[in-house]
């Protein structure tokens, strides 16, 4: 178990990552605000899925999800169908133009982080995206097991989006 001083300075370094993820929001195009690139990037992800579904993967609010695919609807990158299962119910689904949009974001955050981490191997990079993601289940576990002392943490994928998508890297 790490040392007190570990995690103190584990908590200084991810109040510092806010400016990492400040500089990778500034590559969004000016129509597309984080919670669109999320939404695109979740939809690319898992593909076509209810609102409801969305909601979970996001980790918010279901008000939240509905203006954040809202603003994505409007700008024709996702549309919305009546669920065949459920005609109460609607799909969301890229459109091609959301595709593009994808593929546009990929390469700006691609970019930018092959800029970065130029002078990191690739196991180095490897590496930081094992630990990111082992993070992320921690957390992710954390919110799926009663209250209690920390479990082991998992190492297979979340079920979540990461923070950092593997396309653009945008958070939530």
């Amino acid at each position: 178990m790490a040392e007190q001083a570990q995690y103190e300075e584990l908590i200084r370094q991810f109040s510092a990552f806010g400016a990492v993820k400040r500089e990778m929001g500034r590559l969004l195009p000016s129509d597309c605000p984080s919670g669109s690139a999320t939404v695109l990037t979740i939809l690319a992800r898992h593909g076509d899925m209810r609102m409801s579904k969305l909601a979970e993967l996001l980790a918010v609010d279901m008000s939240v999800t509905s203006r954040q695919v809202a603003h994505v609807v409007d700008r024709g990158w996702i549309e919305r169908s009546p669920d065949p299962a459920d005609k109460r119910s609607r799909i969301l689904r890229l459109t091609p133009a959301g595709r593009e949009q994808m593929d546009e974001l990929s390469r700006r955050t691609t970019r930018m982080l092959a800029e970065r981490l130029s002078d990191w191997s690739d196991d180095e990079v490897t590496e930081l995206t094992r630990l990111m993601a082992r993070l992320r289940a921690s957390f992710d576990d954390c919110r799926s097991t009663p209250a209690g002392p920390p479990t082991e943490p998992a190492l297979e994928q979340s079920t979540r989006t990461p923070a950092t998508p593997a396309t653009p890297a945008i958070t939530t």
